[in-house]
C-alpha cells in the first residue's frame, strides 16, 4: 500500500507541474493582432483596477466583475467601482459610425444616482472615451438630468473595444475617475502606438513638447503652440485653463488627469504660447498624452507618445 501511495503521490506532482506550465504559457501569450468584436458578448474588464500605483493587473479584482477598489495608491480609471461609487452605463454595446445617446449613472455609497457634484475645470463631470489601442480620443461633457442620469450623443467611428472614463468630484469628497469598457461590433485591427515624437501637428498648428516624464516623480512638461511658424499668444480659456492634458498608460489605460500651472486671469499666467503642467507617471512605461487647447473658437487635440526615462513600450515587454 505504501508503494501504491507513493506512486500516486508522484503522479499528482507530475500533473501539478504540467498544469502549472500550461497556465504559465497561457498567461504569457500576447494579444491577437486582429480580432472580431461581437456585440452580443459582454465587454471585458481587461486589466482593470482603480485610481494611482503601478502594475498592469488589478490589485482589487476585475472591474467589470463589480469588485470595488479603494487603494488610493492605484491609478485612476481602471475600476468600475471605487470608495462606494460605481459607474453604470445603460448599454455597453454601440454601433460603429453612428451617433448614439450614451447614458449612464454614477451610483453613490447608498446605491442611488449621485446628484450633487463639485465643479472642477468648469464641469461637474468629464467623460473621456478612447479605443484600447489609444486611438479615437474624445473628451466630452455629458448633461445630467434631475434624476442623476448622464447622457451625451456619442459617435465611435470604428469597431473595437473602448474605455470610457468618468472624471468627477462628488460633493464633499475627493475626486474620482471610474472606467468602463464599451464594445463596438465588427472587424477590429488595433493600430500600433505611434513612435515617440516631441512635435505634433493638428489643423495647421504645431505643438512642441519639452520635459521628460519620470515614474513616481512629479515631472514638469511644457507644451508650446505655434501656427504658420509663429507663436500663438492668444490661447483661449478652455475648462478654466489654457490647456487640458490627459495621459493614459499603454497596456492597461491607467488614467492621469494632469493639471496646468496657473489659470487664466490670475495676472501671472500668459495666454500662450506655452502651457506648463506637472505630471506624475505611476510607473515606467509608454504613455499617450492628449493636449486639448482652444484657439479661434475651436478646441483641438494634439497627441504625443512619451516613454518614461528607463521605461519601454508595452509591445517590447
Amino acid at each position: 500500500m505504501s508503494s501504491v501511495a507513493a506512486k500516486l503521490g508522484g503522479f499528482a506532482v507530475v500533473l501539478a507541474v504540467v498544469f502549472g506550465a500550461a497556465l504559465t504559457l497561457g498567461a504569457a501569450a500576447g494579444p491577437a493582432v486582429s480580432t472580431q468584436i461581437d456585440a452580443e458578448q459582454p465587454a471585458e474588464g481587461g486589466h482593470d483596477m482603480a485610481t494611482g500605483g503601478a502594475g498592469d493587473a488589478p490589485a482589487h479584482g476585475d472591474a467589470e466583475g463589480g469588485q470595488e477598489a479603494s487603494d488610493a495608491g492605484v491609478p485612476g480609471g481602471l475600476a468600475v467601482s471605487q470608495d462606494g461609487y460605481t459607474i453604470a452605463p445603460a448599454a455597453t454595446a454601440l454601433e460603429a459610425g453612428r451617433e448614439q445617446d450614451f447614458r449612464f449613472t454614477i451610483a453613490g455609497p447608498d446605491g442611488r444616482p449621485v446628484r450633487d457634484y463639485t465643479e472642477e475645470h468648469d464641469a461637474e463631470l468629464h467623460l473621456i472615451v478612447v479605443r484600447r489601442d489609444l486611438s479615437g480620443f474624445q473628451h466630452v461633457h455629458p448633461i445630467r438630468d434631475a434624476d442623476g442620469a448622464w447622457s451625451i450623443p456619442l459617435t465611435l467611428a470604428e469597431a473595437g473595444e473602448y474605455r470610457a472614463f468618468a472624471d468627477f468630484v462628488p460633493a464633499g469628497r475627493e475626486g474620482l475617475t471610474l472606467g468602463v469598457d464599451l464594445r463596438v461590433a465588427g472587424d477590429y485591427e488595433p493600430w500600433p502606438l505611434p513612435a515617440p515624437d516631441r512635435s505634433a501637428e493638428v489643423d495647421g498648428y504645431t505643438v512642441e513638447l519639452a520635459g521628460d516624464l519620470v515614474a513616481e516623480t512629479s515631472s514638469d512638461l511644457t507644451l508650446t503652440v505655434s501656427r504658420d511658424g509663429g507663436p500663438v499668444t492668444d490661447l483661449e480659456p478652455y475648462l478654466d485653463a489654457y490647456g487640458h492634458l490627459v495621459a493614459l498608460r499603454e497596456g492597461d489605460l491607467a488614467y492621469m488627469h494632469v493639471h496646468p500651472h496657473g489659470e487664466p486671469g490670475d495676472g501671472v499666467t500668459p495666454a500662450g504660447p506655452s502651457v506648463e503642467f506637472a505630471a506624475e507617471a505611476p510607473s515606467d512605461g509608454a504613455y499617450r498624452l492628449y493636449l486639448d487647447f482652444s484657439h479661434d473658437g475651436v478646441v483641438r487635440t494634439a497627441e504625443f507618445t512619451v516613454i518614461t526615462a528607463g521605461g519601454h513600450r508595452y509591445e517590447d515587454q
